[in-house]
């Protein structure tokens, strides 16, 4: 976890991925993720650059659960 910074309440990484279609790939199984899960993250997408954050608004800020994901997340940058 110690590429995830605590910024605002939310759990923030900048993945940098070969290519725009990369990075694209890695947004549809951050998405499919996510889906499976019922917790979604906001996700910028900047060519192949993607920024991943991951909060529990209901809660007001981050919870276990955004923790386990950011963990997934990094995970599924390097699939």
């Amino acid at each position: 976890m110690t590429d995830w910074a605590e910024q605002d309440g939310a759990l923030e990484r900048e993945f940098e991925l070969p290519s725009f279609m990369e990075a694209i790939g890695f947004v549809d199984r951050l998405a499919e993720l996510a889906e499976s899960e019922n917790h979604h993250p906001d996700i910028d997408i900047r060519y192949r650059k993607v920024t991943v954050r991951w909060t529990t608004h209901s809660e007001g800020g981050i919870t276990e659960l955004d923790r386990k994901m950011a963990e997934r997340t990094s995970s599924l940058a390097g699939a």
